[in-house]
C-alpha cells in the first residue's frame, strides 16, 4: 500500500491575521464576544453561528456535539434542542458544560464555561414558532439519540405528525432552549509562530471581570 506524500504531522500553518492585546480588547468578555461574532458574519465564514457544546455524563464520560447559537446577552449564550436527546440527559444530571466557537478564516477561537437551565416555556414557545413548518413537524419525528431502524421511521412520523398538526405544530413538550450562564471566557488569536494571543476572563464574587493573560 502506498504511503501518503505528507503526514497529518507534517501540516503546518503561520497565524498572521490580527492580534488580541489588553488595551484593544473589551473589559467586558460579552462585548468582546459580540464584536467577534459580528466580525465572523460579516466576514461571512462558513457557519459562524455553529459551536460546540460539551457535556459529561454521570460515569464521566464528556460528550461533545455541534449546536447553534440562537441568543445571547447578560444571562447567557442560548440554543435550542430536544431535552429528552443524549446532552438533555446529561445536562439533567450535570449542568456544567462549555461551548467553543472556531472561527477558522479569522484564526480565532472562544472558549466558554458556566452552568447550564432551560429557558422558560414562554421563550421556549416564542422561538419555536418563528421556525420553518418542517423543522416545527421535525421536532414531532425525531427521537433524538434514540435507536432507530432506519430513515423511514423518521419520514413516517413526519407524515403523521404532518397530518396532526397541519400548518400549527405546537412546540413538543420534549423540545426547548437551554441557556449557559457563563463564568469563564477564553479568546484566542491565531499569531505567528506560535506565540498566540490569548485573553482569559474569570468572573468575581462581585460580578466583576478578571482579565488575564494566558501563554498559548
Amino acid at each position: 500500500m502506498s504511503q501518503p506524500t505528507s503526514s497529518i504531522a507534517d501540516l503546518r500553518k503561520s497565524y498572521e491575521r490580527a492580534e488580541l492585546n489588553e488595551d484593544a480588547s473589551q473589559a467586558d468578555p460579552l462585548k468582546q464576544f459580540g464584536q467577534w461574532l459580528q466580525e465572523a458574519i460579516a466576514a461571512e465564514v462558513p457557519e459562524p453561528n455553529a459551536m460546540t457544546l460539551a457535556t459529561v455524563a454521570s460515569n464521566l464520560r464528556p460528550s461533545t456535539r455541534i449546536v447553534l447559537i440562537k441568543g445571547y446577552d447578560e444571562r447567557g449564550i442560548t440554543w435550542f434542542t430536544n431535552y429528552d436527546s443524549r446532552k438533555g440527559q446529561e445536562l439533567a444530571g450535570n449542568p456544567y458544560a462549555a461551548l467553543q466557537f472556531h472561527w477558522v478564516e479569522l484564526e480565532r477561537v472562544v472558549r466558554i464555561e458556566g452552568v447550564v437551565e432551560k429557558v422558560s416555556a414562554e421563550e421556549s414557545d416564542a422561538y419555536f414558532n418563528t421556525r420553518p413548518l418542517d423543522s416545527r413537524i421535525g421536532a414531532w419525528a425525531s427521537p433524538q439519540s434514540e435507536v432507530i431502524a432506519g430513515r423511514g421511521v423518521l419520514v413516517a412520523n413526519a407524515a403523521k405528525y404532518g397530518a396532526k398538526f397541519l400548518l400549527q405544530p405546537p412546540r413538543p413538550p420534549h423540545w426547548g432552549g437551554y441557556r449557559l450562564k457563563p463564568d469563564n471566557w477564553q479568546f484566542w488569536q491565531g499569531r505567528k509562530s506560535r506565540l498566540h494571543d490569548r485573553l482569559r476572563y474569570t468572573l468575581q464574587d462581585g460580578g466583576d471581570w478578571l482579565r488575564e493573560r494566558l501563554a498559548p
